[in-house]
């Protein structure tokens, strides 16, 4: 008895019972214009590719007027509250722009927000009231390291989040200053990459009276 499998009955398929030699032909062409964008996508690259060197002298004209060292000179604050890195200007009795580098590091991103860290709104308007208390604690009246509080803050708005990575530059404006009665009044605004992240209408502040 003849056994006859699917096999037998089926003819061996091959690779040009697929592909016409005109599809063959086909192939090459498509390669080719592949490679061609790849190639093109590839120079495009190492045409806008911008090295360290040139990232870094983006901010050599920025100055730095205060030091971490000399901030800690005047805010009583430390670390992990310690929120301004830097004064980049400074006009003194007036205004200071200063800059708060945004790291993983700090603590408060552990829970906020597990998977998700955004720099707490409250904090942002700290480090404002910091930078604003580096020129009020160099006035006539009040003494480097004194501690200040809060008396009130309106008028805050925040536009976009703040994560881990990014740079703070906060700009804050004296609008009014009683030696007397130790009392202080503010504007800020901060930002990131140009943009505003968030902005304050006014701040008071009272110094601590031993």
């Amino acid at each position: 008895m003849k056994i006859t499998t699917l096999f037998t009955l089926l003819p061996i398929a091959t690779s040009s019972a697929f592909i016409t030699p005109q599809r063959r032909a086909l192939y090459p062409s498509r390669l080719s214009a592949e490679e061609a964008v790849a190639d093109v996508e590839d120079a495009a690259a190492e045409d806008t590719f911008v090295g360290a060197a040139e990232i870094s002298a983006l901010t050599k004209d920025v100055g730095k007027i205060l030091s971490l060292e000399d901030i800690e000179k005047i805010l009583p604050h430390r670390y992990p509250f310690l929120l301004v890195d830097k004064v980049v200007s400074y006009e003194a009795g007036k205004r200071a722009v200063g800059v708060k580098s945004v790291t993983l590091n700090e603590p408060h991103f552990t829970g906020h927000f597990p998977g998700r860290p955004i720099m707490p709104g409250v904090l942002q308007v700290e480090a404002l009231a910091q930078l604003a208390g580096i020129v009020c604690l160099q006035m006539e009246g009040a003494d480097p390291g004194t501690v200040f509080f809060f008396a009130g803050v309106d008028g805050v708005k925040w536009k976009k989040p703040v994560v881990p990575g990014d740079s703070l530059v906060m700009e804050v404006e004296i609008t009014k200053w009683n030696a007397r009665f130790g009392l202080a009044k503010a504007t800020g605004r901060a930002y990131v990459d140009g943009e505003v992240a968030v902005e304050v209408g006014q701040m008071t502040f009272a110094l601590a009276k031993e």
